[in-house]
């Protein structure tokens, strides 16, 4: 996960400046720790040691409380936030279930789970990305739509596509993302 993500920040960094200057800093264990004691479980090591790099929390006074989520937008792709630690358990909380899944009468086949923590979304926590905290797989949901469980063996493979698609947007091959005064914009 370390050097997928590191190839991230290289290439932004490189090819969108002005994006890669404004992250946020690193979560810290507390943080981790006080996330892991509020939200019931223990987060996955490559979930850890990404929010120890960066913690892609927006600070509290640009927090809006209009939408459900609020995180570092711009990539990896257009609508979507990645999460930093208060954003992840605020939409955590929001899916958790009593029953641990919902529907509570689909355990086979549920919407969610409560060993999934999202680090992605959009504003409205519809969509968006999961680690499973058992085994540390990365899959999707969208509401209407049947939950994706095990896309990504782990973050480093959901974090080498994130590359890929900043690759092919400083090559001008991506069909809908630009470079633009060192940020990414979206037509």
């Amino acid at each position: 996960m370390t050097a997928s993500w590191s190839r991230v920040m290289d290439l932004l960094s490189r090819h969108a400046p002005a994006d890669h200057a404004a992250l946020p800093g690193p979560a810290t264990e507390e943080m981790l720790t006080s996330a892991e004691e509020r939200m019931g479980l223990r987060l996955p090591e490559d979930l850890r040691a990404w929010l120890l790099r960066n913690s892609l929390d927006v600070p509290e006074d640009e927090w809006d409380d209009e939408v459900q989520c609020c995180g570092f937008d711009g990539f990896p792709d257009e609508g979507s936030f990645f999460l930093g630690v208060r954003a992840m358990e605020r939409l955590y909380a929001n899916r958790r279930s009593p029953a641990g899944f919902d529907p509570p009468d689909r355990p086979e086949a549920p919407f969610w789970r409560n060993e999934w923590i999202p680090f992605l979304s959009d504003q409205d926590g519809w969509t968006g990305k999961f680690v499973d905290a058992r085994d540390g797989r990365v899959g999707g949901w969208s509401v209407g739509e049947p939950t994706v469980t095990g896309a990504y063996e782990n973050l480093a493979g959901y974090f080498d596509s994130v590359a890929v698609t900043l690759t092919r947007i400083a090559d001008g091959s991506h069909p809908t993302g630009r470079l633009s005064e060192g940020r990414i914009v979206w037509l």
